[in-house]
């Protein structure tokens, strides 16, 4: 079909003498064709700011350079010796490199189009409505904050980001992943039947593990981990992943209610004050129900082991794994074969800083990632009330709490 489209081509054209069938006459034809075609314009470098400078805030700049529609605008960590080797790594200006609790605002006066906020997440809320406000698109680690007040300050800055016409994106990574997505999709269009009950995990041996005293205040943001305050303990931290799996399985509908218990009986007394172990019983509507465990201690190679949510239903069962597998045992017709998502913790990031510049650069800003996100955090909160209270908790009562936790912020350097 293209030859004879060319011969007649050649047969009508003046051109088609002598010369243009040479190798010459080809390149020039060749040549003038393509300077006759527009060409498109290059993507848009946005200038990405990153704030705290730890192994995954660098990690992170790795990867946006790598996606190729970033620049590392600027870098802020508390620690000099932190943001001065991240700016060595991401090509940074000195001038654009921030330290001392002072050093997020001096980050956001040099005017970056986003930021990635990667420090401890008591800083989450607070600075992601500071960003909002200056209006700076957000890239927001999990958990989106560490107490009702600051979830639901999260809630308040996406929807005024929608308005100002800013991307916010909050960055779970089992979200983004096809293998979830159709299992949980299966799961919630009722290929399993009738949900019965779920299961969850999340068992590690634990961040900091070696660390024993914390006496000055600079040791809890080095070792915010091991901070309740800071890191709004295990529950919200790390258990965050399994639950918003748990949520995301029920629709991001809430439960109903929950009850359970929390300790720490294995970590020294003076290394932080989080707890190392909950035990919880979610509620649903409908009768479902889902017990969640969590461990933050050596398991000696016991299984099962890591970030798993399991879902029984009359005629299958829903098996995710962080890292693992994602399958639906059943028969044929409810049977799902699924995939290993042993990548997630960096494909999923991949997803979604793509998404997020696909987001600013097309105007898209919609945001949906918040709503789950602030769900499934509201989720954590209300079972980490439940074990702290030991009583039964409901979902309308941990809406009501405006408690803030105190970050204690005394004695550090600005």
């Amino acid at each position: 079909m293209l030859t004879i489209k060319r011969r007649e081509f050649l047969a009508t054209s003046t051109l088609a003498t002598a010369g243009i069938l040479t190798l010459g006459g080809r390149a020039l034809l060749a040549q003038e064709t393509a300077a006759a075609a527009p060409t498109p314009p290059p993507a848009p470098k946005l200038k990405l700011a990153i704030v705290g400078c730890g192994q995954r805030g660098v990690w992170l700049g790795g990867l946006a350079l790598r996606h190729g529609g970033y620049e590392i605008h600027a870098v802020a960590d508390y620690f000099p010796d932190r943001a001065k080797k991240a700016a060595s790594r991401l090509k940074v200006p000195a001038e654009r490199t921030f330290s001392g609790l002072s050093g997020f605002k001096r980050l956001l006066e040099t005017k970056p189009d986003a930021i990635a906020i990667e420090v401890s997440p008591w800083f989450h809320s607070p600075m992601a409505v500071e960003a909002v406000n200056a209006g700076i698109h957000v890239f927001l680690a999990k958990p989106i904050a560490v107490d009702v007040p600051g979830t639901l300050a999260i809630e308040a800055a996406a929807k005024l980001a929608t308005e100002k016409k800013q991307c916010f994106l909050v960055d779970f990574q089992t979200r983004t992943n096809p293998f979830y997505q159709e299992a949980i999709r299966r799961a919630s269009t009722g290929a399993m039947g009738d949900i019965i009950f779920g299961e969850g995990i999340y068992h590690e041996n634990g961040p900091h593990l070696g660390v024993h005293a914390m006496s000055k205040p600079e040791d809890r943001m080095r070792y915010w981990c091991n901070d309740y305050a800071l890191s709004g303990d295990i529950i919200l931290e790390n258990n965050i992943h399994t639950l918003d799996v748990m949520s995301w399985s029920f629709g991001d509908k809430p439960p109903l209610q929950a009850f359970g218990t929390r300790g720490r009986k294995w970590r020294r007394h003076d290394s932080g004050d989080t707890n190392d172990h909950y035990t919880l019983h979610y509620q649903y509507p409908g009768g479902a129900s889902v017990t969640f465990s969590s461990r933050q201690f050596q398991g000696h190679g016991t299984t099962p082991d890591g970030i798993g949510f399991r879902l029984f239903g009359t005629k299958g069962v829903m098996e995710t794994k962080y890292s693992g597998t994602v399958l639906i045992r059943g028969d044929k017709e409810v049977f799902y074969r699924g995939g290993k998502t042993s990548n997630i913790y960096e494909e999923g990031v991949v997803v979604n800083l793509a998404a997020f510049h696909r987001a600013i650069t097309t105007g898209d800003f919609s945001n949906p990632t918040v709503a789950p996100a602030v769900r499934s955090n509201l989720v954590g909160l209300l079972g980490r009330m439940a074990a702290q209270t030991g009583r039964v908790v409901t979902w309308d009562e941990v809406l009501r709490d405006t408690n803030r936790l105190d970050g204690r912020l005394e004695g550090l350097r600005d």
